[in-house]
């Protein structure tokens, strides 16, 4: 075969891959890597008791056997089967007042992604502002769309700069094209960790709306702030319905129940004068793509949010400080290892996060996969590249290291051996 979509061969989507393989290749290497959760907040009898807890809640609900049977084992309602429980949690834990039917449950945050930006690229001439670094999912899904996207660079405090926000969407309509959505991570982004200070959201959100765009919020670390409540969500701070939110539980409750949710309570005019939420429309293009989200992951998942009397901030508490932990061991590490009297002849910086998983690496050297497969070989440390989360170019120096499925003596040793490598990197050659 020899003409396949254009995307699969942009190397964006052989970063992963390869992320993937060199894991597999090296696996007793300490793994600054995967942004993925410690497992050690996990136990396979959790499974079938929070399953249970969601059976009592049906029987209790008045379901009998026949409807159970049904729930669990059938196609369900494209939208999903928890959303009441889903709205009841962000309310207790964001402030959210969402009602269920603005809810769609997706096979993961990534799903939810690839909805959204299907149903708002209406056209050829519709563009994507993406933060600038930027989370490799949604450029890749806009890359799989035929989406353009266009970096706007994060500003000092994190985030895209509401100023610079302003700039690109007026470049791109200067070029006869329409800047149609913003995405962002507000709360320690992925992969730069950053998070955006109260009044940088409100005029990012005043800027967004004077440019028309819609913002696509992607919030699947602010459950791990170490001031929980401190910097309220875009979402919660909407009053225009202008912003899209996609939430998983991937990070706080069950990575591999892949379940995610899209909260999409704008109103959409359709022809012959219909509306509905924009929700409804996401779910007309989830029928045609995963049909529905597996009911057993919505059950597990909505027994746990039973269990916990839909409140999981109170409930990840011990992971939130866990992961706090384990960022300031880096930090401090760190600040050993590369002391300030040496930062600037081995060329190394590095940011100071408030909390969630990432901290992000400068040094003097290509940081590339090359780097890291010699990292990994020699040293036993795994680590990511950043080149890939800049869609314009960058990052070229820079490597992300993720605290959250570590422990304490892995930081300690992994830094050692990271430091070992730097200073190894920067050795003059001796052949010349």
């Amino acid at each position: 075969m020899e003409e396949l979509h254009a995307s699969l061969a942009d190397p964006l989507l052989d970063a992963m891959t390869f992320l993937n393989e060199v894991t597999t290749r090296y696996p007793r290497a300490v793994s600054f890597a995967p942004g993925r959760p410690y497992e050690g907040f996990f136990e396979p009898e959790d499974v079938h008791t929070y399953l249970d807890a969601y059976l009592d809640h049906l029987e209790a609900a008045g379901a009998g056997r026949d409807a159970v049977r049904t729930t669990l084992f059938q196609y369900g309602p494209t939208k999903g089967i928890i959303a009441d429980l889903v709205a009841r949690t962000l309310a207790n834990d964001e402030g959210l007042a969402v009602p269920p039917e603005a809810l769609v449950l997706t096979v993961g945050a990534q799903e939810g992604m690839l909805l959204t930006l299907r149903a708002l690229c209406a056209g050829p001439d519709d563009v994507l502002l993406v933060s600038s670094p930027c989370y490799v999912g949604v450029t890749g899904a806009a890359r799989l769309l035929d989406l353009t996207t266009v970096p706007v660079p994060e500003g000092p405090d994190g985030g895209p700069d509401p100023e610079a926000v302003r700039t690109a969407a007026r470049a791109v309509r200067a070029a006869g094209r329409r800047p149609r959505a913003l995405y962002v991570v507000p709360d320690f982004a992925n992969p730069s960790g950053a998070s955006m200070p109260l009044p940088a959201r409100a005029r990012l959100l005043d800027a967004a709306a004077e440019e028309g765009l819609l913002v696509v919020e992607d919030n699947p670390y602010g459950f791990f702030a170490r001031r929980p409540g401190e910097r309220p969500t875009l979402k919660a701070l909407d009053r225009r319905r202008q912003v899209v939110y996609l939430g998983s539980f991937a990070k706080t409750c069950f990575p591999g129940a892949r379940l995610g949710y899209v909260v999409a309570d704008q109103e959409v005019a359709g022809p012959g004068g219909r509306r509905s939420l924009l929700a409804d429309e996401l779910a007309k293009l989830k029928s045609m793509t995963t049909v529905n989200t597996p009911a057993l992951s919505q059950a597990v998942i909505g027994g746990m949010l039973l269990r916990h009397d839909c409140r999981l901030r109170a409930a990840n508490a011990p992971a939130t400080a866990h992961y706090a932990a384990n960022l300031t061991v880096l930090l401090r590490e760190l600040e050993l290892y590369f002391p300030a009297s040496e930062r600037r002849r081995l060329g190394v910086s590095w940011n100071r996060p408030e909390g969630g998983f990432f901290v992000v690496l400068t040094v003097s050297f290509a940081a590339d996969e090359a780097a890291m497969e010699r990292c990994a070989r020699d040293h036993g440390v795994l680590w990511t590249p950043m080149a890939p989360f800049y869609p314009a170019g960058g990052g070229e120096h820079r490597l992300r290291l993720s605290v959250s499925s570590l422990t304490e003596s892995q930081i300690v040793d992994g830094v050692a051996a990271l430091a070992r490598f730097v200073r190894e990197e920067n050795a003059p050659d001796p052949d010349e």
